[in-house]
């Protein structure tokens, strides 16, 4: 095992706010770091150092506060979705409702999102749901990455789905296209910026002014699609379950 947890949740008062957080041992880290997250924190040291973690702590404290701040309103933000007919979920930016019917397939069929009433009998409303988005993200998300693709004269190698807790999207050097499916809650505006932002590290590996203008050619009004992602991310969680 490359990294070893501890079971223990450890408590300390950081900048006069108790925090709790978690220690973990890595034999790949190669130098101490903190994680924060949606989880929580975690004091990341390499398993032949011995670190104080409350100095580690107590030396980000500023940092470490902000961005548990960001995650506790995430969290608190989060919507509680009932998984069953009559409820409504967004899909592509607007809400639809949930119908389960005997059919011979899932399909969306204007503001209504309809499943296959077999299918849930043999599994969930949830995870029927869930495949649906999935299946609906492979084949909108490729149609909008394959597009955008052509236009801006790049190439991918692949794309695969995720289900981050929080990032969107990620382009590796080697060209493979990470999208998270959960994308597909979101108005297409905001998708076709954040799919014009990966493919632009194809190009430019960083943040710099260069890549901002590549993805200003494409999508000119893209500040405000990710200001709409910062502030509504908490809306595309799926289910608790994510958090």
């Amino acid at each position: 095992m490359p990294e070893t947890d501890t079971a223990e949740c450890f408590k300390m008062t950081l900048a006069g706010k108790p925090i709790e957080y978690r220690v973990l041992q890595s034999r790949e880290a190669a130098e101490p770091r903190i994680d924060v997250d949606i989880r929580g924190i975690r004091v990341v040291i390499p398993y032949d150092r011995q670190e104080d973690p409350e100095e580690l702590l107590a030396d980000n404290a500023a940092w470490i506060l902000e961005k548990k701040a960001k995650y506790d309103q995430y969290r608190e933000q989060a919507p509680e979705r009932v998984f069953e007919a009559g409820e409504t979920f967004p899909f592509l930016g607007k809400d639809r409702e949930l119908i389960i019917e005997p059919r011979a397939k899932h399909e969306l069929d204007g503001s209504i999102v309809c499943l296959r009433e077999s299918a849930v009998a043999q599994s969930s409303v949830k995870r029927v749901l869930e495949n649906f988005y999935r299946s609906q993200a492979r084949d909108y998300l490729t149609e909008r990455a394959d597009h955008y693709a052509d236009e801006m004269d790049v190439t991918y190698e692949k794309l695969e789905l995720r289900n981050q807790r929080t990032r969107w999207g990620s382009c590796s050097t080697s060209g493979t296209l990470s999208l998270n499916w959960r994308l597909m809650m979101a108005p297409p505006d905001v998708i076709d910026y954040v799919v014009v932002h990966e493919l632009a590290h194809l190009r430019f590996q960083d943040h710099s002014q260069q890549f901002w203008d590549c993805v200003g050619q494409y999508v000119p009004d893209y500040r405000e699609h990710s200001d709409w992602l910062d502030q509504h991310s908490a809306e595309l969680i799926f289910s608790q379950a994510d958090l």
